[in-house]
């Protein structure tokens, strides 16, 4: 099987590449720039050099493979960069929705579960969920874009294209190269944090999320069927103790509560205004970790075989990881 991947630098997308290749899949990776050689070190793997507003590219990839994995988004938790969000997440997908279209191709999109229902502590949201389920999801930047690329692929399916949807949840491991998960990790190693956010998270491994995209080629259906591939659900109390011990600090203590959120989100969103640029610590973000963001992968089990690691294994590896090549 020859298979083109999208965002074959990013988190999952080099988890896929490396899972497809030791399979004896053919890859095309869609990059957009001649990646560090590390990144694809010993793969044989084809670049394609390009970004998801390149036709050119997108045309080369999707024209010479059996199936697409479109990987590659933009992932930003805050209120700016609006045109930027939509331009890679919604138009860059209805740009490999239209080729695959054109070409007859298989497409498996990649998702987020933040386009989907909000638990509560009570009850797990899973991919039948309303949408306002646990108040929603906060309408940022990320959730919008991502939802419109969900609909664009639905649209696709609708004028015939074969395609599955699966919704990663919160991923740690290896071959975090830029980092995006693996953020978290750096900013607690280089300083104690007492603080935690309130809310929780779906911790999974990419190479298990990478081997539930890839059963989902062959066994997800092709009338746009979703799937969660999450894992266990996690207050950040517990992530982040488990992160801090493993870094050999102490847990941490006090949690974030409405005041100090309202403080941090309005102060954050003062700097961005008067500096023109957004960072990762938000209004947007900040409400987003109060929030349970925890799943149901049931169906991805039954359907896929969709199996998950214990998660102190993928903080381990992820940990390693980032000591390597983030905090030489």
């Amino acid at each position: 099987m020859r298979v083109f991947v999208t965002g074959g630098t990013g988190l999952l997308g080099n988890n896929i590449v490396r899972q497809l290749l030791e399979r004896g899949d053919k890859c095309l990776a869609l990059v957009r720039r001649q990646p560090p050689v590390e990144v694809f070190d010993g793969l044989d793997v084809e670049l394609v050099i390009g970004d998801l507003d390149n036709d050119q590219a997108i045309e080369q990839g999707v024209a010479e493979c059996d199936v697409i994995i479109h990987s590659a988004a933009l992932i930003h938790l805050g209120w700016k960069r609006q045109e930027e969000s939509l331009r890679v997440n919604q138009l860059g997908t209805r740009r490999i929705v239209d080729a695959a279209l054109r070409h007859g191709k298989r497409m498996i999109h990649i998702g987020t579960v933040n386009t989907l229902g909000v638990s509560t502590r009570n009850k797990i949201a899973d991919e039948q969920s309303p949408l306002d389920l646990g108040g929603g999801q906060v309408l940022c930047n990320y959730v919008a874009s991502k939802r419109a690329s969900v609909d664009e692929v639905r649209r696709g399916v609708q004028q015939g294209l074969s395609a599955a949807i699966v919704h990663p949840g919160f991923m740690l491991g290896p071959w975090d190269w830029k980092p995006s998960s693996g953020r978290m990790i750096v900013e607690l190693a280089r300083g104690w944090m007492p603080l935690y956010p309130i809310g929780g998270c779906s911790v999974c491994d990419p190479r298990d999320v990478a081997a539930g995209v890839i059963a989902a080629v062959q066994s997800g259906g092709d009338n746009g069927c979703e799937y969660i591939l999450a894992g266990e659900n996690w207050t950040y109390k517990k992530l982040w103790s488990e992160l801090l011990v493993r870094l050999g600090k102490h847990p941490p203590h006090l949690p974030i509560g409405p005041i100090l959120r309202f403080a941090v989100g309005s102060i954050s969103d003062v700097i961005a205004a008067v500096s023109k640029t957004e960072g990762d610590i938000n209004s947007a973000a900040v409400k987003m970790s109060a929030q349970y963001h925890w799943y149901d992968s049931s169906r991805a089990r039954a359907v896929l075989g969709y199996q998950t690691r214990p998660p102190e294994q993928s903080i381990d590896d992820a940990i390693a990881f980032v000591l390597q090549h983030h905090l030489r």
